[in-house]
């Protein structure tokens, strides 16, 4: 089993608190996500500075940033091949 970066896990964190500190009162599956206005703003404080700190560290792995350029590229070519041949047909 792997563990997650220190990175990771504040991306997640940050991305979780700040959806929290957005949506507010919602349902979640069988959860009831209700924070007030206080679990809100601490919620927005929480996501703000591990996005903040995740970002700070710069440790990315480079592999993942090359492999979705690759992909994007590779769709975007085959998606022009076949606009290309739907048009000329």
């Amino acid at each position: 089993m792997t563990t997650l970066p220190l990175t990771n896990i504040f991306l997640i964190l940050g991305i979780a608190f700040l959806v929290i500190a957005v949506l507010g009162q919602a349902k979640l599956f069988f959860l009831e996500i209700n924070p007030g206005c206080f679990g809100r703003l601490l919620a927005l404080f929480l996501g703000v500075a591990s996005l903040a700190f995740a970002l700070s560290g710069g440790n990315f792995p480079v592999e993942t940033a090359d492999l979705i350029r690759n992909y994007l590229s590779q769709a975007i070519q085959q998606s022009f091949v076949s606009l290309n041949e739907l048009f000329n047909s």
